[in-house]
């Protein structure tokens, strides 16, 4: 199923027509112990124009390994997670904005211990003891003073908990301005949490975003950044470290040589979510790198994350989110 929905993404038509605005990359920390919790994805400071409606499909493919102690804690997360998202924004009067997103996660063995081993092995690159667990295995505990608290090794997926979704625009982008928006999001508990597919809590993120552009005779180059707070309710998952308030923030950078191509770079933040000395539930930092391809109202974006903050992000994500606006 996995390799399908990857599949089909890329199914798309050969030819560019008109460009759409840069937009970040829509990607967060797959970690499983962060990604069930409402940490938003990066935004723009533009809102959807009255009557415009905008379709997207994400794909988030992040492959774990880490195996650490520290005090009276010990973790180890040996596996992929996979997160299929479906949003929809609808641009309504005055500028305002309001979206659903649909999540479907999965946790499995996977299948791409043996193309990252390779990948190191070619680069040089510290393996870590991946080579050493066995392949393809899934295995996620956390232990404290030695009991389980914690442990996922069947393979699990459903549906992971909704976010709605609303944006106003702060300033509307001119030639020679920079577009801003206020952001909110609310998470909903309709994950299952003792699967790891959920957190069992309600979270209200807002935040403010904005970017903009500066063409040149190179091409139209972009500058995006934004950060917020995400308040938590009590959940389900380790709930005597869990954080009731997170910080979380984004910088990036966009070079469109291309009518119908741009380069992207982001960077992505946040505070920790448990009361922890493991770098795995701790602050974390995330960098992407790649592009997006443009149809006129189509485009596909193609990313590769990988963990600045060692541990504390997945070994590597791999991100595509097909979007469409009518």
């Amino acid at each position: 199923m996995h390799r399908t929905l990857l599949t089909l993404l890329l199914l798309l038509p050969a030819a560019p027509l008109a460009a759409l605005e840069i937009t970040p990359f829509r990607v967060t920390n797959q970690t499983p112990l962060v990604q069930i919790f409402g940490l938003p994805p990066a935004a723009g400071g533009q809102t959807l124009e009255t009557g415009r409606s905008e379709l997207l499909l994400a794909v988030d493919v992040a492959s774990h390994f880490t195996n650490n102690s520290r005090g009276d804690e010990s973790i180890v997360l040996d596996g992929e997670t996979y997160r299929y998202t479906l949003a929809l924004r609808r641009g309504l009067s005055s500028g305002l904005e309001v979206g659903v997103e649909i999540p479907w996660v999965a946790h499995s063995g996977g299948f791409l211990d043996g193309f990252i081993e390779g990948w190191h092995d070619f680069f040089g690159l510290p393996q870590g003891g991946r080579d050493r667990a066995p392949r393809d295995q899934l295995f996620f505990e956390y232990r404290e003073n030695g009991a389980v608290e914690l442990q996922r090794v069947d393979s699990a997926d459903g549906l992971g908990d909704i976010r709605l979704t609303a944006a106003w625009p702060l300033r509307k982008r001119s030639p020679s301005s920079t577009a801003a928006a206020l952001h909110a999001s609310l998470k909903l508990p309709t994950g299952d949490s003792d699967r790891l597919l959920g957190s069992g809590s309600t979270d209200l993120a807002l935040g403010v975003n904005a970017d903009r552009t500066f063409p040149s005779s190179w091409g139209e180059f972009a500058l995006y950044g934004g950060g917020g707070l995400l308040l938590l309710t009590d959940g389900d998952v380790l709930p005597d470290r869990q954080r009731n308030l997170v910080g979380f923030a984004t910088a990036g950078g966009a070079w469109r040589p291309l009518s119908w191509l741009a380069f992207k770079l982001q960077l992505d933040g946040h505070t920790a979510f448990y009361d922890s000395d493991l770098t795995e539930l701790g602050e974390s930092l995330q960098l992407t790198v790649g592009g997006t391809l443009d149809w006129g109202d189509t485009s596909l974006d193609i990313g590769v994350g990988e963990d600045i903050v060692v541990d504390s992000a997945p070994d590597v994500l791999f991100h595509l989110a097909l979007r469409s606006r009518f």
